[in-house]
């Protein structure tokens, strides 16, 4: 009995969970999906008339969002600092423009939503006019955020299949270049790992997009598609930090 139980707790996945858990990023991307889980399915009970409970599955959303803007206090300077990492790096014009432009974008969504959390908590008395102006603002920064990451990705992807397909036409011949063929094997590998990272980031820019999008009023989506949108855009997030985790624990 001691063995099974220890080969549960000691088991790989576990210490992984608990590696996750352990982590601001790994509770936000847990957090992230109930949250959105529970806002898709509010809007189920809604939609069935149980009011009760979607009252329940409401207020967890709004507990766990509140939860989630208190973690990301300390975001905002990340985001500055990745800022000035990209204007100083030597990459393409075009990608450190859009990296820049996408860490700004964060740096103010994350500015403006920590004085929406002040003023949701009572820590600040907003007026409900200043209020909505300050959260309609953090909307337009994430949105100016997502679209950046989006172009950035666009113009990243084309570069590395460009990279990928010269790799492969400058395929080495003979023995002699056995080391030439190692590294282009060595940069192959990388690039094919940065595209497929950049898809997965692409693909919760698409979706994590109409949030914004629809509280700005440019779209009309309902809580159930948001929810949803949400709920897949934060499995993937988990997927990629899972990874993360999982590459870091290797090492």
């Amino acid at each position: 009995m001691a063995s099974v139980a220890s080969q549960v707790i000691l088991h790989p996945v576990v210490s992984q969970s608990l590696a996750m858990g352990g982590s601001t990023v790994g509770r936000d991307k847990t957090y992230r999906a109930i949250q959105y889980f529970a806002r898709f399915y509010a809007w189920v009970l809604l939609r069935r008339g149980n009011k009760d409970d979607a009252a329940r599955w409401s207020a967890l959303k709004s507990h766990l969002a509140i939860a989630r803007k208190l973690m990301r206090l300390g975001k905002p300077m990340e985001h500055l600092q990745a800022t000035m990492k990209a204007v100083m790096s030597s990459g393409t014009a075009s990608e450190q423009a859009t990296t820049i432009c996408r860490q700004l974008g964060y740096f103010g969504y994350l500015t403006y939503d920590a004085v929406v959390w002040a003023n949701t908590i009572k820590f600040l008395k907003l007026s409900p006019e200043t209020s909505a102006k300050v959260s309609r603002m953090a909307n337009r920064f994430w949105v100016i955020g997502i679209l950046s990451s989006i172009v950035h990705a666009v113009l990243k992807n084309a570069r590395l299949t460009g990279e990928i397909k010269r790799l492969k036409a400058s395929k080495p011949w003979g023995e002699k270049d056995l080391g030439e063929q190692v590294e282009r094997e060595t940069k192959l590998a990388a690039a094919f790992s940065a595209r497929e990272n950049l898809k997965t980031q692409f693909y919760i820019d698409i979706l994590d997009l109409w949030n914004p999008a629809t509280s700005l009023g440019y779209v009309h989506f309902n809580d159930g598609v948001i929810g949803i949108f949400g709920l897949v855009s934060s499995i993937l997030g988990f997927q990629k930090q899972w990874q993360a985790v999982q590459a870091k624990n290797k090492k």
